[in-house]
């Protein structure tokens, strides 16, 4: 059942209000002012609250619209008795679920209510189906590396052309991995296989790539798919391609070039259909230099090149992650958004981001778990910025 609260400087007509809504076998709260209400709905997870057009300290309007910009759930029905068409209509303009006049019909009180709450049911499936049907997160800059990144997705993802991204860790390399294939025509067919190169140990990487026949090794108790099959028709995407073994990469290439893969202790050669996606935090060409990486492989591999900058090489775009790292924090969390001051995003752009964006994500949830409703310089030099 739905938590309600009611809130009304008429102590007889929230005691009402509770006894009836409490028998209906909700969970009902009061606030006897528009301060106190606001502050309980802030603090509480509501799905609904009755709200009195007329109360001291904060009227019932200037409630609802605080409680519109801080995005809350809680459906907000109005009630009032004085209320005419002009009342009715702004109240709704700013947000109301539904205007309801004192005294409330018992009927339309509770039916109200009731759709109040599917309305909340339905906008929270929503999301989560969002989510789920598309969980590519937006690729958030107005910066002109960002612009020329995304310029590039749009031209090189409906092609099946190779893409070597390159980058620091947590630039943003995987989003752009992901994008490619989600507006490529694979998409729709086949899926993104990732494999992280760096966190597989050597021994175990062809066998991770190509799969394994049963027995071909003493843990090989059974037959294995390489990523390479369960990509087919889709995209493998390749992360930390420069941390792979030379023996590794042998095998790649050929299956670069052949578009066959043979698995660990078989004979058989198979086809796949694969679109190859790579990224690395490593220079390539040092890398083959120092003989720890296939020139051959790096052509096969760097059709197209995508350079990701540092967060310190875009902090125009830093506000704007700011902001959606705020957004996503609070969701998350089941929180109003919170605010930063301008000097406080100021000091966020002066500082230097060795993580990059992960970092910056870390540090806003950071800010968002130990500062107050609003984010200010002072928690950024406590919370963040070294002594």
């Amino acid at each position: 059942m739905p938590n309600i609260l009611v809130i009304d400087d008429e102590r007889s007509i929230r005691s009402v209000l509770k006894d009836i809504l409490t028998n209906e076998g909700h969970t009902v709260q009061e606030a006897a002012d528009g301060e106190e209400g606001f502050a309980k709905l802030m603090a509480g997870n509501f799905d609904v609250v009755l709200c009195d057009i007329k109360m001291p300290k904060m009227d019932g309007l200037e409630f609802l619209s605080k409680a519109t910009e801080a995005n809350t759930d809680a459906a907000i029905i109005m009630i009032s008795g004085h209320g005419n068409i002009e009342t009715a209509v702004e109240a709704v303009k700013k947000g109301a679920f539904d205007f309801i006049s004192k005294p409330p019909d018992l009927n339309r009180l509770l039916i109200t209510i009731r759709n109040a709450t599917d309305k909340n049911v339905l906008v929270k499936e929503t999301r989560i189906l969002k989510r789920k049907v598309s969980n590519v997160q937006e690729i958030i800059g107005e910066s002109d590396a960002i612009k020329k990144i995304k310029e590039t997705i749009d031209k090189v993802a409906p092609t099946d052309a190779r893409v070597l991204i390159t980058g620091e860790n947590g630039s943003g390399k995987e989003l752009v991995a992901r994008w490619l294939h989600e507006k490529s025509n694979r998409a729709g067919t086949g899926q993104l296989v990732e494999v992280n190169c760096a966190a597989i140990p050597s021994e175990l990487i062809e066998s991770e790539l190509f799969g394994h026949e049963k027995g071909s090794f003493t843990s090989a108790i059974k037959q294995r798919i390489g990523k390479f099959e369960q990509a087919s028709g889709g995209t493998l995407f390749l992360d930390e391609i420069g941390d792979m073994g030379l023996s590794a990469q042998a095998k790649v290439l050929r299956a670069l070039q052949e578009g066959k893969i043979t698995r660990v202790g078989g004979e058989k050669e198979i086809s796949v259909d694969v679109r190859v996606i790579a990224a690395t935090n490593k220079n390539l060409l040092e890398e083959v230099d120092n003989k720890a990486f296939r020139l051959d492989l790096y052509h096969r591999l760097g059709v197209i090149l995508v350079h990701v900058p540092s967060l310190n090489e875009r902090r125009d775009d830093i506000p704007l992650l700011i902001n959606k790292f705020l957004t996503d924090v609070a969701t998350d969390y089941g929180q109003p958004v919170k605010e930063m001051e301008k000097k406080a995003i100021v000091a966020l752009q002066q500082y230097n981001w060795t993580g990059n964006i992960r970092e910056l994500r870390n540090v806003v949830e950071r800010l968002i778990i130990l500062s107050g409703n609003t984010i200010t310089l002072k928690d950024i030099e406590a919370y963040v910025i070294p002594k």
